[in-house]
């Protein structure tokens, strides 16, 4: 086959869409290889993905079928949200060996660590706030079609060994009965269809609601709600190593169970109770990791 095919898949809710994604790469995606392959790994299945979620701010939110858990998730949110801005590292160091990136960093703080000039690299606060600027041109002007905020930065991620996989986030407004609805359009070069796409999914949602919608219902003194979210990997895939969890935790049980037992319902009381127990957790484990006291 020469041509990779293009797949649609779409859903009332993030859970739905997710599972109605994989389905459909699971049924219609090519094998190929992939440089992450170990010898021996059957070829992964790919495609291109389009996926719309009409509600992602609505239950069922939470698919059981992605390897995590509640607490994975809520880490995640924190993360995006820049809870671990601090472990990327300072390129001036030869000996650092943390991260090369957080995707909060390369939005809120683009340029600080590598694009900018060398004596910015590895401090903070010196680069794009794109979050800031995408909330403040939205509220200017909500019909815009210039609120995009992006990560890569190719004089580095050309020549990375792991470049972001998130590429941009573009945000639109429509206006229903005096309510915004903030409309997203995300685009992925690489996405881990099974072990990764649903976390981040679920993660970005998050960060629309609090660090877009929020802020910008705020600043423009309106309700704003999270419209449609349409999600475009170039390349959805299921790794080879990772096909035969994918069959049994997943695609064997979708015709043996009912959908409803497939999900979690996000504001479920007993889900918010883990989720916020999970906050506090969260936190206590990322200020251990930077050498802090959890109580400071």
């Amino acid at each position: 086959m020469k041509d990779i095919p293009v797949l649609h898949a779409a859903g009332g809710s993030i859970a739905e869409a997710y599972e109605n994604a994989l389905v459909a790469l699971y049924e219609s995606g090519i094998r190929v290889k992939s440089q992450y392959d170990r010898p021996g790994d059957p070829e992964s299945i790919d495609a291109t993905m389009n996926i719309t979620v009409l509600h992602p701010w609505a239950d069922p939110m939470i698919h059981k079928a992605f390897p995590g858990g509640i607490e994975d998730l809520r880490e995640y949110v924190m993360e995006l949200e820049g809870a671990k801005d601090s472990w990327v590292k300072n390129i001036d160091d030869p000996d650092d060996t943390r991260w090369e990136y957080t995707y909060h960093q390369r939005l809120a703080d683009w340029g600080t660590w590598r694009q900018k000039a060398p004596q910015a690299a590895g401090r903070p606060g010196t680069g794009v706030d794109q979050v800031a600027k995408v909330v403040e041109k939205l509220a200017r002007q909500p019909f815009t079609r210039q609120a995009q905020m992006i990560t890569w930065m190719p004089a580095v991620d050309l020549d990375a060994y792991d470049p972001p996989c998130l590429q941009s986030l573009w945000y639109r407004i429509l206006e229903q009965e005096g309510v915004w609805y903030l409309n997203c359009n995300v685009r992925f070069r690489s996405n881990d269809a099974w072990g990764a796409s649903f976390m981040n999914m679920f993660g970005l949602t998050h960060f629309n609601r609090r660090m877009i919608a929020d802020p910008l219902g705020e600043r423009a003194d309106k309700r704003v709600e999270l419209g449609r979210l349409n999600w475009q990997a170039d390349s959805y895939h299921i790794y080879g190593k990772d096909q035969r969890d994918f069959r049994a935790r997943f695609h064997e049980r979708l015709s043996s169970s009912a959908f409803e037992d497939r999900v979690f319902r996000f504001f479920d009381d007993s889900i918010q109770e883990i989720w916020h127990e999970a906050g506090e957790a969260a936190r206590v484990k990322i200020a251990l990791h930077e050498g802090r006291n959890p109580g400071s």
